[in-house]
């Protein structure tokens, strides 16, 4: 089948779900008001709370959760067929991910721009808000730690990436003070960095950068040694601003995720290559995990992540000028994840291989699928764009940059919302030395996911990708329907029907507990992953009881409503007011535009 059809149909029905569903969920589940005042404009501090335009906040939104986690997951998923793979990435983006991420950046900023966990204590109750608390460190330490080993892995494989993704950082922090301190508007400083990066990456193709006589002198491996450099370089990226570094640096790689985007879509149209992998696998290996519940644990990003509930909570409520700008932010940044993951799917179905026996020898166990998952991804990408009349090898260093550089932005984000969670456990524990130390609590935040990084038996097969990633996986979906369970009962409260929310919270809710159970089994019968033992005991525990916490108080919530609508307080065609949100009420869904904006 040609692959530019396969492509078309997807993103025409992402087209479709942005232009109606998205304006469902504004108007009729969560009451977006145009005259609103965000967190931004009434805390404004000038370096969390910052009202951001709507298309520098999306692209800033949008590169914080495109990391590599749309592109690795897909890439490994494909071992069981482009199909399965491809149908869930659709149906998840549209009515999971959009869902997700728009629900919990609205509920956030309605909330002071309270991060996801700290609003279980409002929502659901006083003690789920440490359980989720400790899910989220423990999903940003796994998070951390898998995309810490995917740059390594690249700058190994593909070294000429290492000048362009380095040098990026002064070239944004240049770009961050023009625009803040002349207020000049982003878009041409941001293309004019472009335009240098890829003048980088001509560089790096030709002048390669190899670190394995320093990491021999060390006596580490290349990799590892990369590793490290990049939790040094994330643990400072966190303490700065963000309008110094990481504004506009996301705002360059939007820009470089539409032209890879374009770079994929059009040579797949010129090189009409065809899909080689089977569309659905028959021959799968009898060690292999299984499709069910595997498949939708991993491929989170790009189908549907708790990691964006973090950003859409953590930072991007922060700088949202306007609470209708939601939509655009929010339902848009997981369509644009969702085609990553499309072109991630294409590139590794129909970019690897010419024929289905060849595909078949790249993907023979789920091992080679897992630890090839990133190469296999800028070797299609390089494919297609050797159909456009660019040079295999430099399309190489171009498709690896793509992915570190949103690796390694998902890193800034990461270790900065891990500090975040650092101190708010600290501040409840009354540890108040590590809750008010930036340096303290950044050092914790890196500390764990260093060491899984680096732990014995990370260079087995499979292990980073397969077992890891996994692991990430599943708590990635574990805190997006327990994220899902918070604005279900959001919404519940607010007169609104929950039910584009619980259908695609349930679903995740069973397959990813499903996948602890069948893990901790895998990890119990392997002694060199004793450390994920423990690991996944604890992860499933405090999963069942914020399962059974926000089943009690969604339970609560709708008898209350019931007693309410009895009673003749309650009025369904309205939203209520939220009385701690720092605006005076809301308005109802007839109140804002047709599109739900203003």
């Amino acid at each position: 089948m040609p692959a530019v059809a396969v492509a078309a149909a997807v993103l025409a029905l992402f087209a479709f779900g942005y232009v109606y569903y998205s304006r469902y969920l504004a108007t009729k589940v969560y009451a977006l008001d145009p005259a609103f005042v965000t967190p931004a404009h009434e805390l404004a501090d000038g370096v969390d709370f910052v009202p951001t335009n709507k298309h520098v906040l999306f692209g800033h939104h949008f590169t914080s959760i495109a990391g590599a986690a749309p592109i690795v997951g897909p890439a490994i998923a494909v071992f069981w067929g482009w199909l399965p793979a491809l149908l869930w990435i659709t149906i998840g983006t549209l009515f999971a991910a959009g869902v997700h991420d728009f629900g919990a950046l609205a509920v956030s900023v309605r909330h002071k721009a309270k991060n996801i966990g700290t609003l279980t204590a409002e929502v659901i109750s006083a003690r789920s808000r440490v359980l989720f608390l400790c899910i989220i460190f423990f999903l940003l330490t796994l998070v951390n730690a898998v995309f810490a080993v995917v740059i390594g892995n690249l700058f190994v494989l593909f070294p000429g990436a290492v000048i362009p993704v380095f040098v990026e950082i002064p070239l944004a922090i240049a770009i961050g003070q023009y625009i803040y301190r002349t207020r000049t508007p982003a878009l041409v400083p941001s293309l004019i960095g472009v335009i240098g990066l890829y003048f980088l990456i001509w560089v790096g193709h030709h002048y390669p950068i190899e670190i394995t006589g320093f990491a021999d002198w060390l006596g580490m491996e290349p990799r590892d040694v990369w590793v490290v450099i990049m939790f040094a370089y994330t643990f400072i990226a966190s303490r700065l601003p963000v309008w110094l570094l990481l504004q506009p640096r996301d705002y360059i790689n939007s820009h470089q995720l539409f032209i890879a985007l374009a770079v994929t879509f059009a040579g797949v149209l010129v090189g009409w290559d065809k899909l080689v992998a089977p569309a659905v696998r028959g021959d799968v290996p009898d060690d292999s995990p299984n499709i069910f519940p595997f498949l939708f644990i991993t491929i989170a990003c790009g189908a549907i992540s708790g990691f964006h509930s973090l950003v859409s909570s953590g930072t991007t409520s922060k700088q949202l000028d306007k609470e209708t700008d939601a939509r655009h932010v929010g339902y848009m940044g997981a369509l644009g994840e969702g085609s990553l993951a499309l072109a991630s799917v294409l590139a590794v179905s129909a970019g690897v291989a010419a024929t289905q026996v060849e595909w078949e020898e790249t993907y023979a166990t789920y091992a080679d699928a897992s630890d090839g998952a990133t190469g296999n991804f800028v070797n299609g990408i390089a494919q297609f764009a050797s159909n456009l009349g660019i040079e295999f090898t430099l399309g190489t260093v171009f498709a690896a940059v793509v992915v570190v550089s949103f690796a390694a932005t998902t890193m800034d984000t990461g270790v900065r919302l891990q500090r975040y969670i650092v101190q708010e456990i600290a501040t409840i524990l009354g540890w108040r030395r590590l809750s008010r130390s930036l340096t303290l609590a950044g050092l914790a935040a890196i500390a764990l996911p260093v060491f899984l990084a680096l732990m014995p038996g990370r260079s087995d097969a499979g292990f980073a990708f397969g077992t890891l990633w996994r692991l990430f996986g599943t708590t990635n979906q574990l805190t997006a329907g327990l994220a899902m369970a918070v604005v279900a009962v959001w919404v519940t409260k607010r007169m609104r029907n929950p039910i584009a929310i619980l259908i695609p919270m349930v679903f995740l809710l069973v397959m990813t507990t499903w996948a602890l159970f069948v893990q901790l089994g895998e990890f119990w019968e392997s002694p060199e992953r004793w450390v994920l033992v423990p690991l996944d005991v604890i992860i499933l525990f405090l999963a069942l009881w914020l399962i059974v916490e926000a089943a009690i108080a969604l339970r609560r919530t709708v008898a209350e409503r019931r007693g309410a609508t009895i009673g003749g307080s309650g009025d369904s065609g309205s939203a209520g007011v939220d009385t701690g949100s720092g605006a005076s009420g809301e308005v109802s869904g007839s109140e804002t535009s047709g599109d739900g904006t203003a």
